[in-house]
């Protein structure tokens, strides 16, 4: 007998008009789509999509299929409604994992957006550190959804968000002949070589990416002072302490001072995974993240243009 999965993919590839696309739409690999779909063809004893140059037709036996798939997809929707109605859970709860940086800068309006289309869900938040800690959380069962770096040798599913760039703050009121001074919207590591910097604790993600950066030029970077509080590092530069390197979606839209692109440009993948077989709810928010995720806000790109 089929699987509501099963019918699930079927339907998926019905309305997309191709493999590739209904894979893209489930978050699954083609192959494995494809795999599924073969299974049930074998079950019900005759092929179900007729497989042309740039799209699919339903054979007749998929035309057959197709009003009793979508009636037990949708009565099975129906079902699982009423129950969490019934006990009260209404549309359930999503557990998310992110680092300290993305839910600062990302997560914020995503969640917006979320809240919006999804009043009855509620959403646990879990934060880290360093993305290795959030790949083994995810791992281990601890939420439905992880989004940072990109996790080493994941075996489950993931969907890139994008390209995330660091910007250079700097303090305030720099002088015409000062080293910390950027040039058309620029600022070389090279020259910050001996300049002290606002810097994460050791065991912080962003720590990481600054020695990564300064390494590359040639030097480990001075230390004026170390936050464990992702947000406290924009603060501490406009405070005049020193320059700092961050994500260019948790600069405050009140900062005061300089924001610079560095020379090499620092820039890291964010992706949202899952394990192998996310369920509906989280596949609802890995489509809306992948829409909505914000990396460079308008008002630093402003700023940048400005300098």
């Amino acid at each position: 007998m089929p699987t509501l999965r099963q019918l699930e993919y079927f339907l998926a590839v019905v309305d997309e008009g191709s493999f590739t696309r209904a894979a893209d739409r489930l978050f699954v690999t083609q192959p494995g789509l494809s795999q599924q779909i073969a299974t049930l063809e074998k079950e019900l004893g005759g092929s179900l999509f007729s497989r042309l140059p740039r799209a699919v037709a339903l054979t007749p036996t998929g035309r057959a299929l197709l009003p009793h798939a979508r009636t037990a997809v949708t009565a099975a929707e129906r079902g699982d409604a009423a129950a969490r109605a019934a006990t009260g859970s209404e549309g359930g709860e999503l557990r998310l994992a992110t680092v300290y940086s993305v839910s600062l800068g990302l997560l914020p309006g995503v969640l917006r957006r979320w809240r919006t289309e999804n009043p009855d869900v509620t959403v646990r938040l879990y934060e880290h550190r360093h993305g290795d800690a959030l790949a083994t959380a995810i791992a281990e069962g601890q939420a439905d959804v992880g989004v940072g770096p990109v996790p080493p040798q994941w075996r489950g599913r993931q969907r890139s968000l994008g390209t995330e760039e660091m910007v250079v703050l700097l303090p305030p009121n720099l002088g015409a002949d000062d080293l910390m001074r950027p040039a058309a919207g620029e600022i070389a590591l090279s020259r910050l070589e001996h300049v002290p910097w606002v810097q994460y604790a050791p065991d912080h993600a962003l720590s990481d990416v600054l020695l990564d950066a300064c390494r590359e030029v040639g030097y480990r970077p001075q230390v004026a002072v170390r936050t464990e509080q992702t947000a406290v590092a924009p603060l501490l530069t406009a405070a005049g302490i020193g320059p700092s390197l961050v994500p260019a979606a948790i600069v405050p839209p009140q900062f005061i001072g300089a924001i610079a692109r560095p020379v090499p440009r620092v820039e890291r993948e964010l992706v949202a995974y899952t394990g192998a077989e996310p369920d509906a709810l989280t596949n609802r928010f890995l489509a809306l993240v992948s829409r909505a995720a914000v990396l460079m806000p308008d008002h630093v790109s402003l700023a940048l243009a400005q300098s």
